[in-house]
């Protein structure tokens, strides 16, 4: 290998490198919602698992992302002439502060005990006690459009 193809793997390798160290995180909890402010205006927000997190954006250069359930997704914002303003990964997670967790004959259940105790359903609880709470929020949602 001779030294000018040498000098440009290297040199490939340490952008490769420099652009993973620069890869950015936010870390939000489901039900919360977290501010971005970004460096100049944004044209256009995309979020990759609206299931996983929603973006609002507020003004230009303010958008807010609000945890819905936990995973991780993308976001990308691009300016007007679609070049990148951010892109990075959505972490969405809990605060497990409050939840506790009931195993009962091989079963869990699920809640959240800031003051009363509520049902939380997560991913791996028991079938029913998942459902029920689901199809409630659902319920609660469908009257708050109305």
């Amino acid at each position: 290998m001779t030294f000018s193809v040498k000098y440009i793997a290297m040199a490939a390798t340490a952008v490769a490198l420099s652009a993973a160290a620069h890869a950015e995180q936010i870390t939000v909890e489901t039900g919360t919602s977290k501010p971005l402010r970004l460096s100049r205006d944004a044209s256009s927000v995309v979020i990759g698992n609206q299931n996983i997190a929603d973006v609002s954006v507020t003004d230009p250069r303010m958008i807010f992302l609000t945890g819905k359930s936990f995973g991780t997704t993308n976001l990308v914002v691009l300016d007007a002439n679609s070049d990148i303003i951010f892109s990075g990964d959505v972490v969405v997670t809990t605060n497990a502060t409050n939840l506790v967790t009931v195993n009962r004959a091989g079963s869990s259940f699920t809640y959240d005990c800031a003051g009363e105790c509520r049902d939380a359903p997560v991913i791996g609880d028991e079938q029913g006690h998942f459902a029920r709470s689901i199809e409630q929020a659902q319920q609660l949602q469908r009257m708050n459009e109305n």
